[in-house]
């Protein structure tokens, strides 16, 4: 499957956006982890902005930019978001909540909690009414998801907003899955191949790409298992990217500049 990349938003440590990582992403400067700043989206009416949990605000800033940097109509756009976590610091604190005695959920977490909870986010910040999934897929969310919204770039001849995030959990639901730190990154995959084409294929096996001195972020997020293509389309340069799955067989990613 091919398609075109028309936009792309990244947040992480060290990774305060597209244009002001791309040096970092490409090698050219190095990689000084620091502090993640998670703004209120600002799309949102003040009610709904007040509502984002943390896990929210850093899937749509990302989604944001992607789609602002493509050129296109956020509302025309169909969406697909990816996670592995979820929103796993609020579906804690409900956890806490019904273990203790006299506990009281919010109604504001219970409707956070479900999986979905960004795309509907989105969804009200761009006014779409346009198809949009949400998946999960333990360490292979981001794989997995790509595929999802590439095929349905092929398929439907539509744009697609892809969107992978994930941040850390709280304990004790942190120690049975570790995540390091936030970490998100969107594409606006048009079907075109103008500008920088990529490339999906399934395979049955395939060597897993290295982040070379991102690779500590890349192991602490389900999510930044994304940083091998961006490293590519940072460094403008022809590349192919594998992803091994977790119960065999993979994703090759193909990167073909303009």
């Amino acid at each position: 499957m091919r398609c075109g990349i028309a936009g792309v938003g990244v947040l992480g440590p060290g990774l305060p956006g597209w244009e002001a990582s791309r040096a970092v992403l490409a090698g050219e400067a190095p990689w000084e982890p620091g502090p993640v700043v998670l703004p209120p989206p600002a799309a949102l009416p003040a009610t709904e902005r007040r509502r984002t949990s943390a896990a929210v605000r850093l899937a749509l800033v990302v989604a944001a930019e992607a789609a602002a940097a493509s050129g296109l109509a956020p509302d025309a756009l169909e969406t697909v978001f990816a996670s592995s976590n979820g929103d796993g610091a609020v579906i804690g604190s409900i956890l806490e909540a019904l273990s203790t005695p006299g506990g009281a959920i919010s109604p504001t977490q219970f409707h956070n909690s479900v999986h979905n909870a960004a795309a509907g986010y989105w969804g009200i910040a761009a006014g779409s009414h346009c198809a949009s999934v949400s998946l999960g897929g333990h360490d292979d969310s981001f794989a997995i998801g790509l595929v999802q919204a590439v095929a349905a770039v092929v398929s439907r001849r539509v744009p697609v907003l892809f969107c992978a995030y994930d941040a850390p959990l709280t304990p004790p639901l942190d120690a049975r899955r570790l995540t390091d730190a936030v970490f998100a990154t969107a594409l606006v995959l048009v079907p075109s191949d103008a500008g920088v084409v990529l490339s999906v294929e399934m395979a049955e096996r395939a060597e897993a790409s290295s982040a070379g001195d991102l690779a500590p972020l890349m192991a602490g997020n389900p999510a930044a298992r994304a940083l091998p293509l961006l490293q590519a389309l940072a460094a403008g340069a022809a590349a192919q990217v594998g992803l091994p799955l977790v119960d065999g067989g993979a994703v090759v990613l193909g990167v073909e500049p303009c």
